[in-house]
């Protein structure tokens, strides 16, 4: 099923919006490629994203413990690295990428299908 969820105007170029989305939380990306949208939560330990900083055009980085994902693919770039002694984790919370959602843009609407 396809939600309405914003104009396309409602987010800039390069920043990302969170928004509920049926049950789901999402974030979605307006990218130089275009809209894309994922989940809301690091795949890490499950903090928000929605603080994240863009390090580069396509890449969100967790506020938290930094790990990076490709928005437009939810694949893990780089995975938790901050602070020092995060990684003593990451054998027990292994890489995985984030839930990505399909975007459609109709009359200047942003749709993501849940």
């Amino acid at each position: 099923m396809a939600y309405a969820v914003c104009n396309i105007s409602d987010i800039p170029l390069g920043e990302k919006r969170a928004y509920t989305v049926g049950p789901e939380k999402v974030l979605i990306f307006h990218l130089a490629e275009g809209f894309f949208a994922t989940q809301s939560r690091c795949t890490h330990l499950f903090f928000s994203l929605e603080g994240g900083k863009m390090v580069d055009s396509c890449t969100v980085q967790c506020p938290f413990h930094h790990a990076c994902f490709d928005a437009r693919t939810g694949e893990v770039v780089k995975w938790a690295n901050f602070p020092p002694g995060i990684q003593l984790l990451n054998p027990l919370r292994g890489e995985k990428a984030l839930k990505t959602y399909p975007v459609i843009i109709q009359n200047e609407t942003v749709h993501v299908e849940l």
